[in-house]
């Protein structure tokens, strides 16, 4: 029997059009996703960028005009502002400290300039001192007689220290009744002059840990502007007055008793002899018999402007 004819089956040729339309589409959606990521809204990235690079300093990358001829400025408009520089540091607690001049921020200058007052100016600030220095203690001659005020006469600067005692009540930096009269004696006198003022507050070691006072720092930091407020009350030019704030760290006797603490707890004013006088060293404002006292590791300085808006807000905080 003759064996039956097999038809040969059909070669689709056409079959590679299937997989090669899967890579298209494949390759068409990857570009796709390629061209959605690499994308940027360009003036979105412009603001970003010129912001950071103002916010640090840096020159825009966003195209400006070339400026030609000269450069005009409305009065309406006012240049970016600028980040801070940070001053260089001091080389010393007592280093080269400029002459006084109004800062730009509060707080920035003691307002003291170290250097030598020699010759004849020198001679005339020293008899100027001098002069003070008697008024003062007929001034107050009544509390130095009690030992509530020590006035300390030096080449080239005066020290009136006054017991706070007389001053504030305990763990308060308010004028108590009778430091209005002393203060304000003691103004009198200072007013009539033009010397350079520094106001120290000192505190003994007991600690103080209140919402108005975290620390003895601001205490001392408070006490000084509080006269340096009565002062300014009365005629003395604020310009001329620095605050500084020690707490307990540069003591006139050791804290072992009632009695030394009651020493420790003081506000000194160093009145420079003139613009040109060398500054007076924190550790030489203490008596001689002193002199072993430990010197201060920091200090809380500030002017008078930034001390006034302590105190204020301090007073409206009291109940």
């Amino acid at each position: 029997m003759a064996k039956k004819a097999k038809h040969e089956d059909h070669i689709n040729h056409e079959a590679w059009a299937i997989p090669y339309g899967d890579l298209v589409t494949l390759l068409l959606a990857f570009f796709v996703v390629l061209y959605s990521m690499s994308s940027v809204n360009e003036g979105k990235y412009r603001v970003l960028s010129d912001s950071l690079n103002a916010a640090f300093g840096g020159a825009p990358r966003s195209p400006t005009p070339i400026q030609v001829g000269p450069k005009t400025q409305s009065p309406s408009s006012s240049p970016r502002p600028r980040m801070l520089q940070a001053a260089p540091p001091q080389q010393g607690v007592r280093g080269s400290e400029k002459a006084f001049q109004k800062p730009d921020l509060p707080g920035l200058a003691l307002g003291f300039h170290v250097g030598g007052g020699g010759g004849r100016s020198g001679a005339r600030a020293r008899e100027q001192l001098e002069k003070m220095s008697e008024q003062v203690q007929a001034a107050l001659g009544d509390m130095i007689a009690r030992k509530q005020v020590l006035v300390r006469r030096h080449e080239e600067w005066l020290e009136i220290e006054i017991q706070t005692d007389i001053l504030f009540t305990s763990g308060s930096a308010r004028l108590g009744n009778e430091a209005g009269g002393v203060l304000d004696r003691l103004a009198d006198v200072l007013r009539t002059f033009d010397n350079r003022l520094r106001i120290e507050g000192h505190t003994d070691d007991v600690p103080i840990a209140t919402r108005e006072f975290p620390s003895n720092w601001e205490l001392s930091a408070a006490r000084a502007a509080s006269v340096v407020h009565r002062f300014m009350a009365r005629g003395v030019e604020p310009r001329r007055m620095t605050v500084l704030g020690l707490a307990e760290f540069n003591p006139v006797a050791e804290n072992t008793d009632a009695a030394s603490r009651n020493r420790n707890r003081r506000v000194v004013i160093v009145v420079l002899a003139n613009s040109g006088s060398k500054l007076p060293s924190l550790t030489t404002t203490t008596s001689a018999e002193d002199k072993a006292a430990p010197a201060v590791p920091e200090r809380v300085a500030t002017s008078v402007s930034t001390a006034s808006s302590i105190v204020a807000t301090r007073e409206h905080s009291q109940p």
